[in-house]
């Protein structure tokens, strides 16, 4: 029983690193927490947009885990390019899946990449009827 416990902890904490390194490599995170209650926000549905002449394409998608978080939101084995991205929160679709009535049915954070950083974590606080974000790291 004790070799079991000390395998299944092994494996966990394999997969957490193994996460922890992949998600270090990818140059976008993000993370969601609901002030009503403090706890994050899992299952939140993100959709990444680049803009491009002038007009928005998607570019990926994504779902914050138990955590609140989607750690590798850009593309995968893709270069981040400089310019104006837009992430934006499906926050009115979780507020009515908990049975919450809200002011914003989305949340999008329009944001710059100039490059000056390797990587990008855009958090997003939110409650029913006010939210902040910032740029995080």
């Amino acid at each position: 029983m004790q070799k079991t416990k000390i395998f299944m902890t092994g494996l966990l904490l394999n997969a957490v690193m193994a996460a922890s390194a992949f998600a270090a490599g990818n140059p976008l995170s993000v993370h969601v927490l609901n002030l009503q209650d403090g706890l994050p926000s899992a299952g939140v549905n993100v959709t990444l947009e680049k803009q491009v002449d002038g007009k928005w394409t998607q570019i990926s998608k994504g779902v914050t885990n138990e955590q609140g978080r989607i750690t590798a939101l850009y593309p995968t084995d893709t270069t981040l390019e400089k310019g104006n991205y837009r992430v934006t929160f499906q926050t009115g679709e979780w507020f009515r899946q908990h049975n919450t009535p809200t002011f914003f049915p989305e949340i999008p954070v329009i944001f710059n990449a100039d490059g000056s950083v390797p990587h990008y974590h855009i958090p997003l606080l939110v409650s029913p009827y006010g939210f902040s974000s910032y740029r995080g790291n």
